[in-house]
């Protein structure tokens, strides 16, 4: 009885571990979104040129996905964690030190690559020290942590921005995740074997990566998650900017007003994983599918308001309804697959969306400057979610289904 406590609360410490690790990464890559207004008039920047700073991060995080996934798989959760958190926080440094726009976009670009192993790395963890029917909830309650990762970023870069300068800000921000490295390496020490894998028969699903990559479901939630994060990503890279620049609003309430939707995201993830367990179960397609559309129509009366206060309320409805597609990327797949492949397969899917993370700020900076106005760039984020409603109803939620798909790939 003893050890089972032991082993219980161990668990859910490593899980709050990993929640605090993902919401320093978020707060890491978020920074930028408010940093770039300053950054933007120490580097004389136009609207394309902040887009690309804003993408450069996705675009290292992007082509880490896969690797990193495959290294978690092959090493375990622990190495690729403890490299991953200590390389992006010597990175976010190096960010406070860039002397042009050419350096700042090497040195985010190397961040994304740094910070590109935790994804699939934290999921493995989830996987090591949680049995099968116990990982979706505690990956829905892990991921909830992007959302408030997104509402903590301006909460603190707002401040921090206004007494320290960008450059201090990096610094400080680098150096916490340091700190946190350290933590990683002290209490992350994954069990060689708990007693309920011997009831998983997890031989069944360990397949190859080329075999995942012939997967027609693993496809279809990575595109789900694609436009979704088209969203995601394009809301919050350049949110900031358009409170200030087409709405009036000052630095500070601007770092306020952006952590609302973020905090609603936030719970909407963490209970609607609950949610989607008791009511949706076998059916997320219809609870991802219908939250993008909403996501959709919430979109359009951000820039259609004429109020302040309208944008505000279309944002925060925005966030909360887009996390339904969160929910479902990272806990369907761990119903449907082991732990042994679960780090490749979630690389798979993430790549996804970090690809919308790096084609989101970029696209919506070229079409601001080139149209002089906002409203083509939110259109871009309407299509995105169009996108996730298509796939998302295209999903079958089969386990059955998916290891035939494994096998006759492996076949061929």
């Amino acid at each position: 009885m003893g050890t089972f406590l032991q082993q219980k609360n161990k668990k859910h410490f490593i899980l709050g571990l990993l929640f605090a690790g993902w919401l320093l990464s978020y707060l890491d890559r978020m920074v930028m979104g408010v940093a770039v207004v300053a950054i933007s008039q120490d580097f004389q920047l136009d609207p394309a040129s902040i887009g690309v700073v804003l993408s450069s991060f996705f675009a290292g995080y992007a082509l880490m996905q896969i690797p990193g996934g495959w290294l978690s798989d092959k090493y375990g959760s622990r190495r690729i964690v403890i490299f991953s958190i200590i390389a992006w926080s010597i990175f976010t440094v190096l960010s406070g030190l860039a002397w042009s726009l050419t350096s700042l976009l090497v040195i985010r670009f190397l961040f994304g690559l740094g910070e590109g192993g935790y994804p699939s790395a934290s999921q493995k963890a989830i996987a090591e020290f949680y049995s099968k029917k116990e990982r979706a909830k505690a990956s829905s309650f892990m991921m909830s942590s992007n959302s408030f990762g997104i509402a903590l970023a301006p909460l603190i870069a707002a401040p921090m921005l206004v007494w320290l300068g960008w450059r201090w800000m990096f610094i400080t921000i680098g150096a916490a995740g340091l700190i946190m490295g350290i933590l990683f390496w002290k209490h992350l020490h994954p069990p060689k074997r708990l007693e309920w894998e011997d009831r998983e028969n997890t031989s069944k699903n360990k397949v190859p990566m080329k075999t995942l990559l012939k997967s027609p479901s693993l496809w279809k939630i990575m595109v789900m998650w694609f436009g979704a994060d088209i969203v995601v990503w394009g809301l919050a890279g350049w949110m900031p900017s358009y409170l200030i620049n087409e709405r009036g609003m000052g630095i500070l309430s601007t770092g306020f007003i952006a952590s609302l939707p973020a905090i609603a995201s936030g719970l909407t993830v963490m209970f609607g994983g609950l949610l989607l367990e008791k009511f949706f179960s076998g059916r997320e397609k219809y609870f991802t599918g219908i939250g993008m559309i909403l996501t959709s129509i919430c979109l359009y009366f951000i820039f259609a308001s004429s109020s302040v206060a309208g944008v505000i309320t279309a944002y925060i409805l925005s966030m909360t309804f887009v996390s339904t597609a969160i929910i479902t990327t990272y806990s369907l797949p761990h119903k449907l697959l082991s732990k042994e492949i679960i780090g490749s397969a979630m690389g798979f899917i993430n790549m996804g969306g970090q690809a919308a993370g790096f084609l989101a700020p970029l696209v919506m900076g070229f079409l601001i400057s080139g149209f002089g106005t906002y409203n083509a760039a939110f259109w871009f984020l309407i299509a995105g979610a169009v996108v996730s409603v298509v796939a998302a109803f295209t999903i079958t939620n089969n386990e059955k289904k998916l290891n035939t798909e494994s096998s006759k790939a492996a076949a061929q």
